[in-house]
């Protein structure tokens, strides 16, 4: 199936995608914390398709009564978050930072590089001077991070901020 873009409707993905990332290596954030944490919440609560972009990796869902059902097996979006309420990947205000879950079944299968090279296509197609996010260490997707161009720019404890230049 070809991708679809993220719109305003993906928030509930865009917040279980951004839980499924802060517990990457075991729960460490209820769902509770996560909705009344704003700093983390704005990962799925500020998406704006008007600004912002994505898309979803979806697979037809055989045990749906609609034959449409999809299934996501994966999801990467950019959000312009501000200096005033910035993400942990921030570097400036005209710099998106990236997000991506891929499902634990679905991971080395090539879904995360194709959600990728997707949103990189469009931040190009966009005229976007670079993407920025943060990873912890020891999380399996900075392998992922590193063969698409991204780069350490900055370190927050046990946290590196890439930096993928587009421009």
């Amino acid at each position: 199936m070809p991708l679809r873009p993220v719109d305003d409707r993906d928030r509930a993905l865009l917040r279980e995608a951004t839980l499924g990332n802060l517990n990457w290596s075991g729960e460490r954030i209820s769902e509770a914390e996560f909705d009344a944490t704003p700093e983390l919440a704005h990962y799925a609560t500020r998406f704006d398709a008007r600004r912002d972009f994505g898309f979803v990796d979806e697979v037809a869902d055989v045990e749906a009564d609609d034959a449409d059902d999809c299934r996501p097996l994966g999801v990467a979006w950019v959000i312009f978050l501000p200096a005033d309420d910035p993400g942990y990947g921030y570097v400036a205000d005209d710099v998106p930072e990236f997000s991506i879950n891929v499902i634990a079944e679905a991971r080395g299968r090539g879904v995360g590089a194709r959600l990728v090279d997707a949103v990189v296509a469009e931040a190009e197609r966009r005229g976007i001077r670079a993407i920025s996010l943060s990873v912890e260490d020891g999380n399996h997707a900075q392998r992922l991070y590193e063969r698409a161009g991204f780069v350490a720019v900055g370190r927050n404890g046990g946290s590196d901020t890439l930096l993928l230049e587009l421009a």
